[in-house]
């Protein structure tokens, strides 16, 4: 028995992200979209605002009840304590000295303040004999009560202080067996004073423990209702905000899609109107801009097919004539040595014009040609340094006549995918410009290639390129200097058919100059037709004008 072979996993398996590529790619998936969302941005900034403001006022509102709740759980604490300590001296002066011995007095004193605070909800705490002349110190509290409670600052406060009361927050703890449901420990206000045993004459210090355990549990509901208000508000403000932004973002959004089609070619389409509000007068505005740019497209498209048809027409009916008076130019120019030298001039100029116009009405057919879009390609493997050499030699007469040297830097082989005779009439088209603006350094040809296309630049000396005139040098009959004579340079459109050419490759065509130091010219084609770019193996900017670091000057002794 066997087993077939396991498939190998699709191309979309294997390039599933992981969870850690998508955790990677969280931040700035998050960014993204707070960048293109301007409803998120909007509402989450209304309920960070509101956060702010519900918080603040919830902090203010809580703190002013909290400060009310233990003023008053303090007012009410030394009030009490002011009254037992008032009943305490009072049934101590009534007792005689001789009634009770020291401990029993002491022990009953205790008994009934433990009582009352029983019956009152408070603790009490006795030391005592205190003071300077105190051999020794007794505690005795209310059962499970931590003599510790009471802390050591009110009991230095307690006992230097003779008259009054002194007191303090504290944390009362509790000893022993926890009864079930009360805490071990809760806040508490204590309370200290004095009185003297009249048996013994000691001073002793009582110490009343409030509990504000009560005060806590309303703290913390209130906090718990003011958090609970806050989450349920910023919830409603949140839906609030949502709605008002869904109203006024949802027509923007319409106007989005509707600006979209109309940009694809959709000139028909329209926002639709409703109401009388400010939504439906930006609708109205909308459609009537809608409406007035439609108007202007298609008079501009029914004039540029009026403007395409007319080169096409003169450039097709021009040249039968042009064929007949090239005839007769040729029989002219073959037969200027038997005319006298003004003629056999006229015949020479009449010969050089005729190419001139030849080239003329060639390229208004191929431009003619791209306007229609009837240009194709034929495409195979070329090696640009081939076509750069074959340029060389083709312009060397016009490069010579100018004096101008013209040199390719690179050998070697550069393969792309393309139409020969596009991208050749590209490079003649950019080593005859240069050479037409070059000076005496002459023109620079340089190649590059890299896994994903080739590059060559054309770079001249020359008068070089104003700021801005680097996308214009593209466009049609456009020159660089209008005051020279149109008897110098090509027809004017050599640059567009470039950029055309180029454009019809898939690759770039860019310019670069700067007054006085000459301009490059960098073809970027793709290693297969059609295939994006995103960079380019050679730089638009020519590395002779790049900053060098200076070396050091040597110091002289």
């Amino acid at each position: 028995m066997t087993s077939s072979p396991t498939p190998d996993p699709s191309p979309a398996a294997t390039a599933r992200p992981g969870p850690w590529e998508r955790l990677r790619a969280l931040p700035s998936a998050t960014a993204g979209f707070w960048r293109r969302s301007l409803r998120a941005r909007v509402v989450t900034t209304i309920v960070v605002l509101s956060a702010l403001v519900v918080g603040s006022v919830g902090w203010l509102v809580m703190r002013q009840l909290a400060d009310g709740l233990v003023q008053g759980r303090v007012d009410a604490s030394l009030a009490e304590a002011r009254t037992e300590t008032a009943i305490v001296r009072e049934r101590l002066s009534s007792a005689g000295g001789n009634d009770f011995d020291p401990e029993t007095q002491l022990r009953l004193l205790v008994e009934t303040l433990v009582a009352r605070g029983d019956a009152k909800g408070f603790e009490v705490l006795v030391e005592g004999p205190v003071g300077e002349g105190a051999s020794s110190t007794g505690v005795r509290t209310t059962p499970r009560v931590d003599p510790a409670s009471v802390p050591q600052s009110l009991r230095e406060a307690v006992e230097e202080a003779t008259e009054g009361l002194e007191w303090t927050f504290t944390e009362i703890g509790y000893t022993g067996t926890a009864v079930e449901g009360e805490p071990s420990q809760q806040p508490g206000v204590a309370v200290g004073s004095t009185v003297v045993l009249p048996s013994d004459g000691g001073t002793y210090a009582l110490y009343y423990l409030f509990p504000m355990g009560e005060e806590q549990r309303t703290l913390q509901l209130l906090r718990g209702v003011l958090l609970t208000a806050g989450a349920l508000l910023l919830v409603l403000v949140a839906g609030v905000a949502l709605l008002v932004v869904r109203q006024v973002i949802t027509p923007v959004r319409l106007a989005r899609r509707v600006a979209e089609r109309i940009a694809s070619g959709r000139l028909e389409e329209r926002m639709q109107v409703s109401g009388e509000d400010d939504i439906a007068r930006l609708a109205v505005s909308f459609n009537q801009m809608a409406e007035a740019l439609q108007s202007q497209i298609r008079k501009l498209v029914d004039l540029s097919r009026v403007q395409r048809t007319f080169v096409s027409d003169v450039s097709h009916e021009l040249r039968t004539p042009l064929t007949t008076v090239r005839m007769a130019g040729d029989v002219l120019h073959d037969a200027r040595h038997d005319f006298d030298p003004v003629t056999a001039r006229a015949a020479e100029l009449l010969q050089t014009e005729l190419d001139r116009f030849e080239n003329l009405l060639a390229d208004l057919l191929e431009i003619s040609r791209f306007d229609a879009g009837a240009a194709v390609l034929d495409l195979e493997d070329v090696n640009v340094a081939d076509i750069a050499h074959r340029v060389v030699t083709a312009t060397a007469p016009m490069a010579s006549q100018r004096g101008v040297p013209v040199r390719v830097l690179d050998e070697g082989v550069f393969l792309v995918e393309a139409d020969t005779r596009r991208v050749e009439r590209i490079v003649r088209n950019l080593v005859a410009n240069a050479i037409d603006h070059a000076d005496e350094q002459g023109v620079s040809i340089r190649l590059a290639s890299d896994e994903q296309g080739t590059a060559l630049t054309v770079r001249d000396h020359g008068v070089g390129l104003e700021p801005g005139q680097s996308a214009m040098v593209f466009n049609r009959f456009w020159r660089a200097d209008p005051a020279r004579a149109r008897t110098t340079g090509g027809t004017g459109l050599g640059l567009s058919i470039a950029l055309e050419d180029a454009r019809l490759h898939g690759g770039w065509l860019q310019a670069w100059g700067t007054p006085g130091g000459g301009a490059q010219f960098r073809l970027t084609l793709p290693r297969h037709a059609g295939d994006a770019l995103t960079h380019s193996p050679l730089p638009l900017v020519p590395e002779d004008l790049r900053i060098r670091p200076r070396r050091p000057r040597p110091v002289s002794r």
